[in-house]
């Protein structure tokens, strides 16, 4: 992560997972208002409700919204994607999500797919926000 302002992140939850991204966006409101957000299309509109924030929305994971992210990430117009899978439930857009998954692999874009990377992802923004740490990861 090199620290630039803003922050460029992706929010993606899938159904079983939207409460989960409640939950984490509510704890860092401060860092992810100071970024620039873009989600796909339910996750960033009930972001955008629950928190009135601008989050950009792109096209539903299913509809595309998943290739989307990925292509920002090939750009690299992204610093991290937060993708809160449920790995319990059988998705017929998997292709897509292993597709986004290898770009943030290929492009060393850090991805999170649960809570609990989330938390680290964003708090490590966080932390360096507040000059306490430069963080970097080589490209």
């Amino acid at each position: 992560m090199n620290p630039r302002h803003p922050h460029r992140i992706a929010l993606v939850a899938h159904d079983g997972a939207k409460t989960a991204m409640l939950e984490l966006v509510e704890r860092h409101l401060e860092t992810l208002r100071r970024s620039r957000l873009v989600a796909t299309a339910t996750t960033g509109g009930l972001l955008n409700e629950h928190f009135d924030l601008d989050v950009h929305c792109l096209m539903s994971g299913p509809l595309g919204g998943d290739l989307q992210i990925g292509a920002l990430v090939a750009e690299e117009q992204l610093d991290l994607v937060v993708f809160l899978r449920d790995p319990l439930t059988a998705h017929p857009h998997d292709p897509d999500i292993q597709a986004l998954m290898k770009v943030c692999d290929v492009h060393n874009i850090p991805l999170a797919t649960n809570p609990a990377t989330g938390e680290l992802c964003v708090a490590a923004f966080a932390y360096a926000d507040h000059g306490s740490a430069a963080l970097a990861v080589t490209r």
